[in-house]
This record gives structure tokens, sequence and C-alpha cells, in this order.
């Protein structure tokens, strides 16, 4: 699909690597001159544009061209159209002598004025999305296509003659997405209809959709998150990355997101609510029975502990220039647990964590050797008002046993355990 410039107003080549790529907005078009040859040679105004309703987009099969005053309409095929200019539409002479031929629908076409102009987008429960306010058109190849429609209130300004006014980014729906229930639906009901269906949507696994989910816009986003069934809803949505999570959930209807939420365990929705603001979260707690809310609630206190209160602060540091055998003597003759030394860090003259030394590694060197030339450095440390969550993450990602906690000096407060942190964590990821 060819990439749409949210900011474009009038007709336009895009970029230099498309430059056979031209993005027009139907609103601009209407009205425009229809000439043959030159300026001056005008068949008429353009009226509207003939789509064939195919795959994967709608492409023109012609203009139509309307005189009024009882005069015949006039329907110009495409393939005599020669090109498209700021101030004209360009297109071959009729064949013989006169006018082109009358317009005749046919099925499979649509009228983008008559069809889609100022239509109401429904998703498929039904509910109104918003009105289309123009349509974003792409001739490539000498092929004029439909890939997008506009709901934005520039669409609006564009249609009534004030399209230099930019209030906001347009907001284009992909017309993947996108459809007429039918062209006699179109006309008698004023409404489009998203073009997804329920089976297409539950065939596709869930990680699949997830992704699918992360590309959308917010309206394209919430009407195909919206037509899944609640199973799917919730499988999706804990496989779709933190972004994506919030803009569904601070998107979606009350009543959806409590049957969603019923399909999540308890520490699937603790582990939703982690990404929520938690200004939103009281209120989707409401929508959970009372027991479970209690237990999710319990999940988000424990989580939200920092490594202040739970770090120990039984370590052992040593200057850098320290020996080895100094080390393994002051070891041997002190009161720590065991399970505190399975790491010795190193500080400078400033008391500035700079290093570590695995004590499996402390035993196998010579004596003279000094800390500072066998630490690791730079130390992974965490700070004091990291959360567990973050600090469950450093775990996973390091696979240390043990991380040291640092003040804002860089200065060394104590440990933290790996168990302290990941257990009840585990068990969550396996439930």
């Amino acid at each position: 699909m060819v990439t749409v410039n949210n900011n474009t107003s009038r007709v336009k080549v895009l970029s230099a690597n498309n430059r056979n790529h031209q993005l027009i907005y139907f609103s601009e078009l209407i009205k425009r001159p229809v000439c043959t040859g030159k300026i001056k040679d005008r068949l008429g105004k353009l009226t509207d544009i003939v789509f064939s309703l195919s795959e994967p987009y709608p492409q023109s099969v012609g203009i139509y061209i309307e005189h009024g005053w009882g005069k015949p309409t006039e329907f110009v095929p495409w393939e005599r159209v020669i090109r498209i200019e700021e101030d004209a539409i360009f297109v071959l002479p009729p064949e013989g002598a006169g006018q082109y031929p009358p317009f005749v629908d046919q099925p499979g076409w649509i009228l983008l004025n008559e069809h889609l102009m100022g239509r109401t987008i429904l998703d498929i429960d039904g509910r109104k999305v918003e009105v289309v306010n123009d349509v974003c058109l792409v001739k490539s190849m000498g092929k004029l296509m439909l890939v997008d429609v506009d709901i934005s209130f520039n669409g609006f300004l564009r249609r009534i003659g004030l399209g230099k006014f930019h209030w906001i980014k347009d907001q284009l729906v992909s017309w993947k997405y996108v459809q007429p229930l039918s062209v006699e639906d179109a006309v008698s009901k004023d409404q489009l209809s998203l073009s997804l269906t329920r089976k297409e949507l539950l065939d596709l696994p869930s990680e699949d959709l997830a992704d699918v989910l992360e590309e959308l816009s917010g309206h394209e986003q919430q009407a195909v998150f919206t037509s899944l069934d609640s199973e799917k809803a919730a499988e999706t949505l804990m496989e779709t990355e933190p972004r994506a999570q919030r803009q569904i959930i601070g998107n979606l209807r009350r009543e959806k997101a409590r049957s969603v939420f019923s399909e999540m365990t308890v520490h699937q929705l603790a582990d939703l609510f982690t990404v929520v603001p938690h200004d939103q979260v009281r209120g989707l707690m409401r929508l959970l029975p009372t027991e479970k809310a209690q237990r999710v609630s319990a999940i988000l206190a424990e989580d939200e502990t920092t490594a202040k209160t739970i770090f120990s602060p039984d370590f052992l540091a040593v200057s850098i220039g320290a020996k080895v055998g100094e080390v393994l003597s002051s070891m041997k003759s002190s009161s720590y647990e065991p399970g505190n030394l399975s790491y010795i860090y190193a500080t400078n003259e400033d008391g500035v964590l700079v290093g570590v030394v695995d004590l499996r590694e402390l035993v196998l060197v010579p004596d003279h050797v000094t800390i500072g030339e066998i630490m690791t450095a730079p130390v992974v440390t965490a700070e004091e008002n990291d959360e567990r969550k973050d600090l469950a993450e450093m775990f996973a990602k390091y696979h240390y046993r043990m991380i040291p906690v640092v003040d804002g000096q860089d200065k060394i407060l104590g440990t933290i355990r790996y168990n302290d942190v990941m257990k009840g964590i585990e068990t969550r990821v396996r439930s």
C-alpha cells in the first residue's frame, strides 16, 4: 500500500521513491473541469468517479459528468483519462462526433460522492464510528485506486472548500476495513460497515491478531478488537504490546471490558493493569467481581514494592586495590551469612561502586592479584525506587543471583536476592 502523508491537502506526487504515485483527495476533484486537449475544450465538470469493487482496492472505471437542465449525463471510461492536474482533468475526446455515452450503472460499481461521502461508518456490532468526510485516492501506473476514507474534520473542511485550513491530522481508515453493506443499502440506509467478519478474525492466531492491532490507528484498532468474541479478545490483549494495550483499554466500552476481563485470570489482569495509568485502574477494578478485584489489588500492591523496602544491608564491599588473599582471609573470619557472599563488590576511594567479582572466580585467582584486576565493570545496579516488576525484568535479563542497590551517588546500599523478587512472579507466569 502506498504510504499516505496525513498532512497532504492537495493533489501531489508522493516521495522521490514514489514519483509515479499521485495522492488525491476526492473532495478536491468534485466540480473540476473535464477537458479534451486544451483547457478551453471543456466537456463539463466532474460530478462523481465510478469505481469497481475489486480486491484489494477498488479501481476507477470512469468519470461521471452530470450537465443538469435535462441534458444527458456522460460517462468517460477511465482508460480515456490522460492526466489529472490542479486546474483540470484531461481526457481523450470521444470517439467520433458528439458526446460520451450516458452513465449506466453496473453490478459491483460504486460512486464515491453518491455512495460514500457523508455516510456513517458502523462497526460490526452496529455502533456508530464516524462519518466519511473525504476519500483518499492514489493514481499509480495509470490506475486510480480507492485506498482510504478520511473521517477527520479536515476532510469536512475540504468538502466545503476550506481545504487550506488544517485543524488536526487527517484520520484515515483503510478501505480494507470499510465497505458499503451494498450499493442499495448505502443509498437507503446511509450506512457503511467495517468489512471484517468474525470468522476471518477468529481464524487468525492471537499473536498475529496482536500484531495487526499494534499497526492499526485508533478507530481501526478499536473496531477490530470490538469484533472479537470475549475469549479471543482476552487472548489477543495479553499478546499485545503495552502501548496498544493502553489504547485499547482506554477506548473500550464498559460492557465489552467486563466481558473480556471475565475471560482473564487474576494474574493476567494484574499484569494488564500495571501498564494502565493509575487513575484508570480504580474504574477498571469496578468491572470485576469483588473477590477477583481484591486478589488483583493484592498482587498489584505486592508489585509496587520498591527496592528500598526489600534490599538486605548485608554485603561485602572492598577497595579495588585489595588483594585477593586479603579478601579471602577477611571472609573466613567474618560473620557474614554465606548466602550474602555470592559476589564481592569493588569500590573506589570515594566509596563509589565500580566493579563486581563472582566468589567462584575469586577462589581460583592467586592471592597477590588485586580485586581491580579481576572485577567486572560496569555493574548492573538497581536504584532505591525501582519497583518489583522492574527488578524482575533485570533478573530475567541478566540471570544474576543478586543485584546491588545504589543511591544517587552510586554508593552501594545493599543487595536484592533473586528469590526475594521472583517468588510468586514465576507462579503467575505459569498460571
